[in-house]
């Protein structure tokens, strides 16, 4: 019974979606949207099932997603043409339009749900006072996040523990160097902490940012400002297959799966399980909407290294035209059954 509720509701909703998206088909074929991620995580993969099941095809615009491994390369290739549009962290997206470049953030794939992570002799934040903390690269958005985390748990950086950039936006690579002893501490992902798990290896984890209030931009999604007002209708297609890459990961767990053991190289049936559950059901927004305060937090830690952003707010670093002209049509409310 319950199968079957879920062919029909599939059956139905694709019925709509084929409607919808012929409308998008219909037009002429435009030129193709390279979309760059800056990191490969959990986060990526509304992107990944809409490339893979050709949902990008289905509403009119052709799409090629490439690997870049920084917040600050992606925005220098969005503005230099090579990217038409990035998935990164919202604070490379501001740090640009501070400087005065074009750039508008006009959706989300969430935040990443970090945790400060030490080797297993450090069991108490106490116990890190002195040592070496490394963070991914200096203006990244997981290394202003844990500028902010840090103070909130009675510890400054560079006066009780030293903070080094390490260069590695992979997660999974600052833990295998603070396991060899180069670092004492660094940020890492539930994922990451059960896959060392999963391995025998102890770990101390020692806070959790969102319990802290600390929020991140690692997935927002911008583009330039011109291609907004030139090409709308394919951005707006974007988001529309973004979000029902969203929906059938969410709703279709082999699916998630597949698109996890292809891009991420994950196997184990323990992992897979709680990357679904930890993104797919949890961070990544069924109505892809960026989170307005963890963009202000993004401004507020600029404003030291850009004084003109003092006093901006979120508001003046968004585009949400798009979203909310698929809100008022009922688009997200008829994809998610809600």
């Amino acid at each position: 019974m319950k199968k079957a509720k879920w062919l029909y509701r599939t059956a139905w909703l694709g019925l709509f979606l084929s409607l919808t998206a012929s409308d998008h088909a219909q037009d002429k074929k435009s030129e193709p949207l390279t979309i760059s991620y800056a990191s490969v995580s959990g986060t990526r993969a509304p992107l990944w099932i809409a490339k893979d099941l050709g949902i990008f095809e289905k509403y009119g615009i052709e799409v090629n997603l490439v690997y870049i491994a920084s917040g600050v390369i992606s925005v220098n290739a969005l503005l230099g043409g090579s990217v038409q549009v990035i998935a990164a962290s919202g604070s490379s997206a501001v740090g640009a339009a501070a400087r005065g470049a074009p750039v508008v953030i006009i959706a989300s794939l969430g935040a990443i749900g970090y945790k400060l992570i030490a080797r297993p002799s450090i069991t108490s934040i106490q116990e890190l006072r002195g040592k070496v903390i490394g963070s991914s690269r200096i203006g990244a958005g997981s290394d202003y996040a844990l500028q902010r985390l840090l103070p909130k748990l009675g510890l400054q950086p560079g006066r009780d523990v030293h903070l080094i950039p390490t260069g590695l936006s992979e997660s999974d690579r600052r833990l295998l160097i603070m396991l060899q002893g180069k670092i004492d501490a660094t940020i890492g992902t539930a994922d990451n902490i059960l896959q060392l798990e999963l391995r025998g290896q102890k770990i101390s984890v020692l806070a959790d940012f969102l319990e802290a209030g600390v929020y991140t931009t690692g997935s927002d999604i911008a583009t330039s400002r011109q291609l907004l007002k030139e090409r709308p209708r394919d951005l707006k297609a974007f988001i529309m297959a973004l979000a029902e890459g969203t929906w059938i990961g969410r709703n279709n767990r082999e699916q998630a799966f597949r698109v996890y053991r292809k891009y991420m190289k994950v196997d184990d049936p323990r992992l897979l399980e709680s990357m679904h559950r930890n993104y797919l059901l949890n961070s990544i927004p069924v109505r892809p909407f960026p989170r307005e305060e963890a963009i202000q937090n993004d401004i507020e830690d600029l404003s030291f290294t850009y004084p003109q952003l003092k006093g901006r707010k979120a508001s003046e670093f968004l585009d949400l035209t798009l979203l909310r002209e698929l809100e008022s049509e009922g688009f997200f409310t008829r994809l998610h059954g809600r």
